[in-house]
């Protein structure tokens, strides 16, 4: 475990208040890495033994500068990287020895910057979701219908169903792949920059889909870059920097200048967001003639 002074902690009981606000180590958990060390090729780690265990039933979001390897991470979650050192667990199993269908049974990914073949529809796409429930024995049946219907419904795409999806705005496309990890059926859901690209508006559209199914029961996984929707969306937050877990818990018990400065090399004000009193980032100019207000 890590807390916002960047240094390794001792373990302490499940909901011990640490310096980065609540230790979740010890809380239940489908899905955790242990002593993670992850990399591309012959490079370098990206990851350095990480310790993670997401927390079952939250909305948690994965935030750090660029190249600091939150989607690295997630990738390594969702068994797309395999470890260098380490293991990632599901269900309690090591997730490399589990098979690729199983897996997805269990577990939903949205990767970043998905595509999707040319002309394909909106619920067929949504229908590929349903690939891991498939075998030879088992074809495409009822359930796999109404599963497609669900969640088309949950992901508010349904009156979409019959167009293109390269006729799709953005916002339009990620609600669309976002109902093909819904058609899987998991319980566990992990978004890549799902809003990358996407105007505000779009943006806030597709987080409020992602809390929507948080309250719906599943436990969601998003890497953001907006702190500012990071912090208003979250019920967990890991705040990497270097490949490594620097802070985690809830927003409001981690975030302060502090660590936004330590993390982000950005000197900065945090401020209860007006409408929701979540920590809001305001930065600080270097020009200091700008931050006096003259101009």
């Amino acid at each position: 475990m890590t807390d916002a002074r960047m240094g390794p902690t001792t373990s302490v009981p499940p909901g011990t208040p640490t310096a980065a606000g609540t230790a979740w180590h010890g809380a239940a958990s489908r899905l955790r890495a242990e002593r993670l060390r992850v990399g591309y090729g012959q490079s370098d780690d990206i990851l350095h033994d990480v310790d993670v265990a997401v927390p079952e039933g939250e909305l948690t979001v994965i935030v750090g500068p660029n190249a600091c390897g939150k989607s690295t991470l997630l990738k390594a979650l969702a068994r797309m990287l395999a470890a260098r050192q380490g293991q990632v667990l599901l269900d309690g199993q090591p997730i490399g020895t589990l098979a690729p269908k199983a897996v997805a049974r269990r577990l939903g990914l949205l990767p970043q910057g998905p595509t999707a073949p040319d002309g394909i529809t909106v619920s067929d796409l949504v229908a590929r979701g349903r690939y891991p429930h498939q075998n030879l024995l088992r074809q495409w049946s009822a359930r796999d219908e109404q599963a497609v219907v669900e969640a088309l419904l949950a992901a508010n795409v349904a009156d979409l169903a019959d167009r293109n999806v390269d006729e799709l705005s953005g916002g339009q496309r990620q609600r669309v792949w976002i109902a093909m990890a819904l058609a899987q059926e998991t319980q566990l859901l992990l978004l890549d920059e799902p809003t990358t690209y996407l105007d505000i508006a779009h943006q806030v559209e597709v987080l409020s889909l992602t809390r929507r199914l948080h309250r719906s029961g599943r436990t969601v996984v998003l890497v953001l870059h907006e702190l500012h929707l990071a912090f208003r969306y979250a019920t967990h937050l890991i705040v990497m920097r270097e490949g490594r877990i620097v802070a985690e818990g809830r927003p409001e018990e981690i975030v302060t200048a502090d660590l936004i400065e330590r993390v982000y090399d950005l000197p900065c004000r945090v401020v209860p967001d007006p409408v929701t009193g979540r920590p809001l980032v305001l930065p600080l100019d270097q020009d200091a003639a700008w931050v006096a207000g003259r101009p």
